[in-house]
């Protein structure tokens, strides 16, 4: 008798659905496009304060400010930015996936993008800011603030055309891809 156990991983053959399900990916792929449309509204900040003489760094203690962490370090608010953008990020990729049936290699899904974060921004600075942070609403010109607003749904937007789907990869990867991690598990129980 042999104590050598065995285990059994069940085996792809094909894709089960040919729309990601509404989770899959979901929070990775929001994370991404969110990162990406936060790092892209920084830098059309750093490039105004740059071209103007202004500081960058006041603008990003005044987002901590805002969030209510007065005092806070420039380092804080570039912080609490990119975690908003995060959040918007997951939230504009599942809006993607309801509106656009899963989607996302398409023209309509820049259009979507565009469209989302301009409502977004107006909705900030003529609602959310003024009531919140009255000051920051004047820290920088409203053509800055909304073409901040448009790089991060042009970075969103083509975030989401270079990240591989998760059907495509399952799709490359074959019928009965188990995953790294199983086939590694796998065989190290399956030894001869």
């Amino acid at each position: 008798m042999s104590s050598r156990r065995t285990l059994k991983w069940p085996t792809l053959t094909r894709p089960t659905l040919t729309r990601p399900s509404m989770g899959q990916g979901l929070l990775l792929t929001g994370l991404c496009i969110g990162l990406a449309g936060g790092l892209a509204e920084i830098v059309v900040v750093w490039l105004y304060s740059a071209m103007t003489g202004s500081d960058a760094a006041m603008i990003a203690r005044q987002v901590a400010a805002a969030a209510g962490l007065g005092g806070a370090s420039a380092a804080t608010g570039v912080a609490v930015h990119m975690g908003l953008a995060a959040a918007l990020g997951i939230g504009l990729y599942a809006a993607v996936q309801t509106l656009n049936g899963g989607s996302v290699r398409n023209r309509t899904v820049f259009a979507f993008m565009l469209a989302s974060l301009a409502i977004v921004w107006a909705i900030n600075f003529f609602v959310v800011l003024p009531a919140v942070s009255p000051g920051f609403v004047h820290l920088l010109p409203y053509g800055v603030t909304l073409a901040s607003k448009l790089a991060f749904g042009l970075a969103a937007a083509t975030t989401l055309q270079v990240l591989p789907s998760a059907v495509w990869l399952q799709r490359a990867q074959g019928p009965g891809y188990a995953g790294a991690v199983r086939v590694a598990a796998y065989a190290r129980y399956n030894r001869t």
